[in-house]
């Protein structure tokens, strides 16, 4: 399993911790250090689409316009932060955060 975040990100860890605790096998991957490629990106993206940029964080808002007005793919490559987390690669399937139907569907009843 997969999770694309933030190491300074509280879903992240949250995310990270809980499913290390239900003894699932974790890889982390830090987005602003280690960035998405254009082909991991793009996957993103055809799975989430718009959902996958945070529109509610300052950095968003601190983007200039044309910036905010691009895709999403121009959004998340210029700030890798702006990418909603946590992004979890569980084989195929894909999860986007860490609220109580992702939790459900990762963590053991």
């Amino acid at each position: 399993m997969m999770i694309y975040g933030l190491n300074t990100c509280p879903m992240s860890q949250k995310a990270r911790k809980a499913l290390q605790a239900a003894g699932r096998d974790i890889d982390f991957r830090d987005v602003r250090a280690e960035p998405l490629s254009e082909t991991e990106l793009a996957e993103l993206i055809a799975e989430f689409g718009d959902r996958l940029v945070d529109r509610t964080s300052n950095d968003w808002r601190g983007l200039s316009d044309w910036l905010k007005y691009s895709e999403a793919e121009e959004q998340i490559t210029a700030k890798p932060k702006l990418m909603a987390r946590p992004v979890i690669r569980d084989g195929d399937a894909y999860y986007l955060g860490w609220d109580e139907t992702v939790q459900k569907a990762l963590l053991p009843g």
